[in-house]
């Protein structure tokens, strides 16, 4: 009798190891796919034209880029190719210029005349105002403007309003490290928090 209580009590302990078993295989093969307000945290390359391309940036060498999927913080056709994906997946893409920040175009290099840029007493400094400095103006009602002055001339600065990267075609190639989804207060913030921990 004892003996038959001793088998079927080893049999019982192989059936809760055996269950316990499958229910940690079932949670580590659970994995969240990239949707909106989900937070991405992601490793990439990119470079121009394709992956062989020159080199414009990287993430490899400093922390990997985190945004929230899905809200305006990153370009909609790099977040359409995102999609879906999980933590471990890698990614390799080219945006050409029309899906990325657009063509060139010259009419956004304006010059502007240098009394726009006199301080309350009426002065300029010629300092920030050289060659390749960047540059944030404002129209009438607020909005901002950000470009890069390309000739400073005696009267007038030529300034160049075109996103740095228009007319470049971009290739990404990276992988996924996570995705979670975003708490409220990210959401509120419209960032993402280290590890989703909240801040004051």
């Amino acid at each position: 009798m004892q003996q038959i209580f001793l088998f079927a009590l080893k049999l019982l302990k192989s059936e809760i190891q055996f269950t316990s078993n499958i229910n940690c295989k079932i949670q580590i093969n659970i994995r969240m796919n990239i949707q909106k307000n989900h937070v991405v945290t992601l490793h990439y390359t990119l470079t121009e034209d394709t992956s062989d391309g020159e080199l414009i940036e990287e993430t490899y060498n400093a922390e990997p880029l985190a945004f929230i999927f899905g809200v305006g913080m990153m370009l909609p056709s790099f977040e359409e190719h995102l999609e879906g994906k999980s933590t471990g997946d890698s990614f390799s893409f080219t945006l050409e210029p029309e899906n990325a920040y657009g063509e060139y175009e010259d009419q956004a290099v304006v010059e502007i005349p240098i009394g726009s840029f006199t301080d309350e007493a009426g002065n300029v400094d010629r300092s920030k105002l050289i060659p390749g400095a960047p540059l944030t103006m404002h129209d009438h009602e607020g909005r901002a403007y950000r470009g890069v002055v390309q000739e400073a001339k005696i009267e007038s600065i030529i300034v160049d309003f075109n996103h740095p990267m228009s007319g470049h075609t971009l290739h990404f190639k990276g992988e996924i490290l996570e995705v979670r989804e975003a708490t409220a207060t990210e959401m509120d913030h419209g960032h993402v928090h280290p590890g989703g921990h909240e801040h004051d």
